[in-house]
């Protein structure tokens, strides 16, 4: 069992990025703190550099699976309509960086509605070979372009499988990739000073992004081709299609969350495969039976997205604390995922770790579960079959460079080497 250091819930401050790095020891710790205090803690807003809107009135903290999984069960009660981050914006800039996300019934079912049909198990399925031929690639080129054996693990395998893929799925032309790719970055990177690090840098690269992508769905709708782009701009539901502008917020959360998500994912199972060799015999050993376990544990030991906000639409009261209407509370995914009433020994990678209870990197059930959860879990067990077959003795070696934010569990580069 991982041995922690000592912190009471009264030493946590989760607007203070201090509590955030650079030792990630502490914030596990303080969150292990803030499960085992009775009810639930009250905390001030962050705010990012430059932002025109002041801080909020605070939020709770949702810290336990029970809680986390309660609060997401219950759109009703503790809705998404008033942002789903931290920060109170207004509606108008929630649904523009949120797209449905930020949105409630009867908008969100929807918008939900109609890009659904873009992540049908028809459409997922069209893409799985390329999938496959894009992990092929990504190898070939990181082998070809670094003979001597170290790379960035980040740069040559994390990276470009997501993004190639969802690039692909959009049509997106080989030549923008690596624009997309900036973009992406810098939108959820907006706390950390390698990519802008404030709220002027993050409002110039999404409104670049926004016109990059109505361009791309007006073109598609008006000359479709085979890629959801085309699905999506001529998809209806009751009558209606997206309009121009919902695709463009659409666009930046897709392209955004299926690029950088999965991207992490893979990096941090990469630490946790090489900090835990064990693990690594025994999934590499029998993949097939193992791999379903094995993903979801790279899932929850990784925990992407680190939170979600909801805001409470009556009185009412979660874990004996009475919450009143319009109040914030916060979804702390990575605590729930650690969360030791439901995981034992959870500070422990392991990849045979059973399905059941479920952990929370997708979401906590609702309406606003992952969309693309199956792809995702298809692209990490893709990668880690190509590593296995080709580069079985690929590891780390050296401790990763993180990403300064709260909300996204990111790793900007990880050095590796192979035999």
């Amino acid at each position: 069992m991982t041995t922690l250091p000592a912190v009471t819930a009264e030493d946590v401050d989760l607007a203070d990025m201090a509590f955030w790095f650079p030792d990630r020891s502490l914030r596990e710790a303080g969150f292990k703190a803030l499960r085992d205090a009775p009810g639930l803690r009250f905390f001030r807003e962050p705010v990012l550099e430059g932002s025109p809107f002041e801080p909020g009135p605070g939020y709770w903290a949702l810290v336990r699976h029970e809680d986390v999984w309660a609060a997401s069960r219950n759109a009703g009660m503790f809705c998404s309509g008033q942002g789903s981050n931290i920060a109170d914006l207004p509606v108008e800039l929630n649904e523009f960086f949120g797209s449905m996300i930020s949105m409630d019934d009867p908008k969100h079912y929807r918008l939900r509605s109609l890009v659904a049909k873009g992540f049908t198990p028809k459409e997922v399925a069209r893409v799985d070979e390329y999938v496959v031929g894009k992990a092929t690639e990504v190898v070939d080129r990181m082998l070809e372009a670094h003979p001597d054996g170290t790379a960035d693990f980040v740069e040559s395998i994390a990276a470009p499988l997501p993004l190639g893929i969802i690039c692909e799925m959009m049509g997106i032309p080989d030549e923008d990739h690596e624009q997309i790719f900036h973009w992406t970055n810098v939108i959820l990177g907006a706390g950390d000073p390698e990519f802008g690090g404030n709220y002027d840098a993050l409002m110039a690269v999404s409104l670049e992004m926004f016109a990059y992508a109505q361009a791309l769905g007006e073109d598609r709708r008006a000359h479709p081709v085979d890629d959801i782009t085309s699905v999506l701009m001529q998809a209806e539901a009751d009558g209606e299609r997206l309009t121009i502008q919902e695709f463009g917020s659409f666009f930046i959360l897709l392209v955004v969350a299926g690029n950088e998500t999965t991207r992490n994912a893979i990096s941090h199972g990469m630490k946790a495969l090489t900090d835990y060799p064990d693990q690594k015999e025994q999934w590499f050993g029998n993949f097939e039976a193992t791999t379903k376990t094995a993903v979801e544990e790279i899932v929850r030991w990784a925990t992407p997205v680190i939170h979600f906000r909801r805001t409470a639409t009556a009185d009412t009261e979660l874990a004996g604390q009475p919450i009143k209407a319009g109040e914030k509370v916060v979804l702390w995914y990575n605590s729930a995922n650690r969360d030791e009433r439901v995981f034992a020994d959870p500070d422990r990678f392991d990849v045979t770790r059973s399905l059941q209870p479920t952990q929370v990197g997708f979401g906590a059930g609702g309406p606003h579960f992952c969309l693309g959860a199956n792809l995702a879990r298809r692209e990490i067990s893709v990668m880690f079959d190509e590593i296995r077959r080709r580069l079985p003795t690929l590891r780390t070696t050296g401790e990763p460079a993180y990403l300064e934010s709260f909300f996204i569990n990111g790793i900007k580069r990880l050095p590796c080497a192979w035999d």
